[in-house]
């Protein structure tokens, strides 16, 4: 039984210690999260940037005359 544990611990003692991709799998897991919502509300976003340019379009016209 010890055998099999020390044998054990030799194999994925390191796995849980080992924090040096932990960096990266946040950004990737924060980035399919972010894409995720985009895919989400996608109509929501597009109204929302189509009425900000018809606003800002609107102003330019009233500066220009």
């Amino acid at each position: 039984m010890k055998k099999i544990q020390n044998m054990l611990k030799k194999v994925f003692g390191t796995a849980g210690s080992d924090n040096r991709g932990i960096g990266v799998i946040e950004v990737l897991l924060i980035l399919v999260v972010i894409v995720g919502l985009i895919l989400v509300f996608k109509n929501q976003i597009g109204s929302i940037i189509t009425s900000a340019f018809n606003a800002i379009n609107g102003n330019v016209d009233t500066i220009i005359n």
